[in-house]
């Protein structure tokens, strides 16, 4: 019984705990596509976020730094036009328990683990929509809206 109540209670005390039941890393896999939907591998791709850049080739997993902020990727395939996009960055299930430290280093998050970029457009990947086992699902980003110049004149 006793042994059973200290198991019970280890268990416990690690719930909540993403500082210690997460790598400060997690792995994602980037892909991009062409304008017709098929595959390209090889492309140069930079991943940033507030810890710095990687850089890996679509079709490979890179190891990303985890953080409470979101991560920017841009791939780049001398035959194609940029891909663009923008990775959120969600709350793990286990960061309640050890909030203020998993927020501040970031462990208590997690970008999708698989994305999948087209080229020649600028997509949102929200982990909050990735289904294990599949690539998430990307968004196209609204366009910038841009207020049009206005000049003012006098009138002679």
């Amino acid at each position: 019984m006793m042994v059973r109540i200290a198991a019970i209670t280890a268990v416990l005390a690690c719930t909540g705990c993403a500082s210690v039941m997460n790598d400060t890393t997690h792995p994602m896999k980037v892909e991009t596509k062409n304008a017709t939907g098929e595959l390209v591998t090889g492309a140069e791709c930079t991943l940033t976020n507030d810890y710095g850049s990687i850089n890996v080739r679509s079709g490979e997993t890179a190891r990303v730094r985890r953080s409470n902020q979101d991560l920017d990727i841009v791939c780049k395939d001398p035959k194609n036009p940029d891909a663009v996009a923008r990775a959120i960055s969600r709350v793990n299930g286990g960061m309640w328990g050890n909030i203020i430290i998993d927020h501040s280093k970031g462990t208590g998050y997690t970008y999708p683990s698989w994305v999948q970029l087209v080229f020649g457009k600028t997509l949102v990947f929200d982990r909050s929509a990735e289904t294990e086992g599949l690539p998430t699902a990307g968004t196209e980003a609204p366009a910038p809206t841009t207020q049009p110049n206005v000049v003012a004149t006098t009138a002679q």
